[in-house]
């Protein structure tokens, strides 16, 4: 169920007064920290076709929640189960690029020049070692994207206008937005069919989650556009303090069903994956963190299965 700006700032307001504490010695696992029964998730069936791929926006302009982590292992961890996945990054930190072992500043194609340029998106998608999953890579010059796209009349129509001729080459499409409510990321929500809010489970969790609610409401209503809210995650979860718990209940508590069962935890390998390169399947696949990840991307197919179903149901 949808909440309202004032709602999440009230609620913002509550986590934040919850308190530090010790470590409790009682390990909490993903069901009962979101006080429900466990759910599986089967192995997806393969896909009998390629293409229209669904398009995730991975929203959240406040920084360092997990965005970047999350887009890149949901990515790979999707591309594991046989479908084909391009990750674009939107961030002119370019983060996502360097986190899947392409670096910065060489000579190469990037989403600016798909932007501002016209580009087309096909000559700037670069493989990645990870089988399945293909990236549109970011540089600083992204950074001047949002000036010189100012006098556009059409400016938040760009990406959508780059996404659609390569859409039925893949089955997935996530896109990672800057921490920033800018021309870049009102691009990245025009162009989405859904949102996925990464929130980290400590202080000031729902910071700017209200003003990101608001923001997907106007485009929804401005441009007519379909965009549903993907879900809520939950990353960075230390079951040691009492204030994750508290963040995970209150989120549960505000946004119910929007939450995925799913949790990422804190984990230091999760971390120390981009630094070489790789996604957490590649770096650690028996680390807590690429299960996590692996089990996100299965709730996320079968959430997908269910809303076709109940789409063919209802028509």
């Amino acid at each position: 169920m949808a909440k309202s700006a004032r709602e999440i700032s009230q609620l913002n307001a509550k986590s934040t007064l919850a308190g530090l504490s010790k470590f409790d010695s009682e390990i909490v696992t993903t069901s009962s920290v979101l006080n429900e029964p466990a759910r599986e998730f089967p192995i997806p069936a393969p896909l009998t076709e390629h293409g229209n791929a669904s398009i995730i926006s991975v929203v959240n302009q406040k920084g360092g929640v997990g965005k970047t982590t999350t887009a890149i292992n949901l990515g790979a961890s999707l591309a594991a189960n046989d479908l084909r996945v391009l990750l674009v990054d939107s961030d002119p930190q370019g983060n996502t690029t360097t986190g899947l072992g392409l670096e910065k500043g060489t000579e190469t194609s990037t989403l600016y020049d798909a932007l501002i340029h016209g580009a087309p998106l096909s000559d700037v998608i670069k493989k990645t070692e990870c089988e399945g999953l293909s990236l549109v890579p970011a540089d600083k010059n992204l950074v001047a994207a949002n000036l010189e796209l100012v006098d556009d009349p059409r400016r938040e129509f760009r990406l959508t206008k780059a996404l659609e001729p390569v859409k039925n080459d893949f089955d997935y499409i996530l896109i990672d937005c800057p921490p920033a409510l800018d021309l870049l990321t009102l691009n990245s929500l025009v162009a989405a069919d859904s949102v996925l809010v990464p929130i980290q489970c400590e202080f000031f969790a729902l910071e700017g989650i209200s003003q990101l609610i608001e923001t997907i409401d106007k485009i929804k209503e401005t441009f007519d556009r379909p965009l549903k809210l993907e879900g809520i995650l939950l990353t960075m979860y230390d079951d040691r303090t009492n204030l994750a718990r508290q963040v995970a209940d209150d989120l549960k508590e505000f946004f119910e069903n929007e939450v995925f069962t799913t949790v990422i935890p804190r984990s230091i390998r999760l971390a120390e994956a981009p630094s070489y390169g790789k996604p957490i399947l590649m770096y650690d696949p028996r680390s807590k963190g690429a299960e996590s990840y692996i089990r996100l991307a299965k709730e996320i197919l079968e959430n997908e299965q269910r809303s076709r179903q109940a789409a063919q149901s209802a028509g």
